[in-house]
């Protein structure tokens, strides 16, 4: 695990309210537990509102050695945040990302990462890999992936074999699917096997 993300609703849901001290209090927070990167998502396409967080939201991130990534809404309502997030050398995520021609306005506007809900996606009943694996081809030089939304192990191994930069997880699915009933049963065929072998 290299970093934390975040948006308003996962803010909310942890009981914080969506302000600029929370913010830098969370960056606070990954340097002491020793990560290497926040993504944070803007509350409002508002460009002066987001030229007033981001200066210090940058200097409490160089303050505490954490890498800043500002996320926006992939949405033309937010273009004149996006201009004001990039005007300030500020790399940025593209979230909610749902279709090719959002994709190609995420490369043109010069997003770091794409963050496609997959599970969404998936709840809508659309075949989600066609997106997944362009969002892949225009990794050199585009923005990189950065799946959200992964609802299984298997989902996550596709993300892996296509080329996925980077996928985001809740704790308790990395808790899960650390382990595996079928290398849980090898472990045990092991433990078995040394004890017979003892006795020979």
């Amino acid at each position: 695990m290299q970093g934390v993300t975040t948006n308003p609703t996962l803010v909310l849901q942890a009981g914080l309210p969506v302000t600029l001290s929370t913010y830098t209090g969370l960056l606070r927070a990954v340097a002491d537990a020793g990560l290497a990167e926040l993504m944070l998502q803007l509350p409002r396409p508002d460009a002066a509102e987001a030229l007033q967080w981001l200066e210090p939201l940058q200097r409490t991130a160089a303050d505490v050695g954490v890498t800043l990534t500002i996320k926006l809404p992939c949405h033309p309502d937010w273009l004149a945040c996006i201009e004001a997030v990039k005007s300030q050398g500020q790399a940025f995520l593209l979230t909610g990302l749902s279709n090719p021609v959002q994709l190609l306005w995420a490369k043109a506007c010069g997003a770091r990462y794409v963050a496609p809900y997959i599970g969404r996606l998936v709840a809508d009943g659309r075949d989600v890999w066609p997106l997944m694996q362009a969002c892949v081809a225009l990794q050199d030089g585009g923005p990189d992936l950065l799946a959200a939304s992964i609802k299984s192990p298997e989902v996550l191994t596709r993300l892996i074999a296509c080329g996925a930069a980077a996928v985001t997880l809740p704790p308790a699915s990395l808790i899960a699917w650390a382990g595996d009933a079928l290398t849980d049963a090898a472990i045990a065929q092991f433990e078995r096997d040394v004890d017979a072998s003892l006795k020979l």
